[in-house]
C-alpha cells in the first residue's frame, strides 16, 4: 500500500497578508494577516489535516501568526530565507511573487521535510520579543549617537539628547521586564545564573542567549557552535582547499558573544591561553577572537547540561 503524501501548508507572510498554498494539490487563499484573517484561515483548514506549516521569519509580521499556530496545535517549520530561496532556483523558480513563494515554500516543505519547530512557552516568546526590541533600540542609539556627534544647530542637538534620554529608559524599562519575567519561572533563573557565572557573559548577554538559543544545553558541541553560526565551514573539491569560514546560524546571537569573547581574554585564563596560542601560530586575531566565542557557546552549553556554574577549573 503507498504511503500517503504530507500534507504541507506552504504560508507567504507580508506586513498586511497571508498568502498560503496546500502541498499537494495547489490550493491557495488569500487573507489579511490580522487575528480574522488567522480565524478565516483555520476555517479553511478544517477539511485537511495537516502535517506541516511552512514559513519565513518575518520579524514582526510573522510573530501573531505563529501565537495563533501555537495555540492551534498546529505543527509549523520557520525555514532560512536564503535557503527557500536557493530551493527555488535549484527547482528552477525565477518568478517571485507572494503566491509564487508560498507554493515554493510548500514544496520545499513537501520535498525536505524540515523539523517541526518546538514553541517555546510564553515567557520565553515575550522574552524573545523584548530581546528584539532592545536590540533594535540599541541600534537607534548608535544612530542617534553619531547625529549628534555631527549636529550644529542647538535645536537639533537638544532633540538629539532628548532622543538618547528617551531610548536609555526605554532600554532600562525593558531589561526591568526581562529581570521580572525570568523570576516568575524557576528554571529559567536557574539558567540565567548559570550562563551570568562564565566570565566575559554578563546578565544582558546571559538573557540574549536565554531567548536566542533556548534548546542550549541539550545539544552536541559541534551542534551548539553551528547553530550560533561558529562552526568553520570547510571549502575543499579535489587537490583544492579554499579558505574556512563562518556562516549561517543565528547572527544576533553570534553578534551578542563578541564583546564577551573580549571579556573573557582577561579575566578566563584558559581562553586567554588558547587565544594566545593561536596568535602564535600565525592566525588572524579576528580568527582567534571567532575560535574563542566557539569555545563560550560551547563551553555555556556544557555548563547548562550539567547544570553547574563555572569555575575556574572548567575552560
Amino acid at each position: 500500500m503507498s504511503k500517503s503524501l504530507p500534507q504541507v501548508l506552504g504560508v507567504d507572510i507580508s506586513k498586511d497578508h497571508l498568502d498560503v498554498c496546500l502541498n499537494p494539490g495547489g490550493s491557495t487563499l488569500h487573507v489579511a494577516n490580522i487575528a480574522a484573517g488567522h480565524a478565516q484561515l483555520l476555517a479553511w483548514l478544517d477539511r485537511v489535516s495537516i502535517d506541516l506549516v511552512v514559513f519565513e521569519p518575518t520579524g514582526p509580521y510573522h510573530r501573531l501568526f505563529e501565537r495563533t499556530l501555537v495555540r492551534s496545535g498546529l505543527p509549523y517549520a520557520k525555514v532560512n530565507p536564503r535557503q527557500a530561496r536557493r530551493f527555488a532556483e535549484a527547482t528552477g523558480q525565477i518568478a517571485k511573487t507572494d503566491r509564487v513563494d508560498a507554493a515554493m515554500l510548500a514544496r520545499f516543505g513537501a520535498v525536505l521535510r524540515p523539523a517541526a519547530h518546538v514553541p517555546k512557552g510564553a515567557i520565553l516568546d515575550e522574552l524573545t520579543e523584548l530581546v528584539a526590541a532592545r536590540r533594535g533600540l540599541m541600534r537607534d542609539r548608535t544612530a542617534s549617537l553619531n547625529r549628534a556627534k555631527s549636529q550644529q544647530i542647538a535645536l537639533l542637538k537638544h532633540q538629539a539628547a532628548q532622543r538618547l534620554n528617551q531610548i536609555e529608559r526605554q532600554v532600562a524599562a525593558i531589561d526591568r521586564q526581562c529581570r521580572q519575567l525570568i523570576a516568575r519561572e524557576t528554571g529559567l533563573a536557574h539558567r540565567l545564573a548559570i550562563l551570568s557565572s562564565i566570565p566575559g557573559i554578563g546578565e544582558t548577554t546571559a538573557i540574549a542567549i536565554l531567548a536566542d538559543m533556548p534548546e542550549l544545553g541539550q545539544l552536541e558541541p559541534k551542534q551548539a557552535a553551528s547553530l550560533a553560526g561558529l562552526a568553520p565551514v570547510t571549502r575543499q573539491s579535489g587537490a583544492w582547499r579554499g579558505r574556512s569560514s563562518i556562516r549561517g546560524g543565528r547572527a544576533h546571537l553570534r553578534q551578542a558573544l563578541y564583546m564577551p569573547a573580549l571579556v573573557a581574554l582577561r579575566f578566563n585564563p584558559p581562553l586567554k591561553a588558547k587565544y594566545q596560542a593561536l596568535t602564535k601560530a600565525g592566525k588572524p586575531a579576528k580568527i582567534a577572537i571567532t575560535a574563542i566565542m566557539r569555545k563560550l557557546i560551547i563551553l555555556a552549553n556544557a555548563l547548562l547540561r550539567d547544570e553547574r556554574k563555572w569555575t575556574p577549573t572548567i575552560a
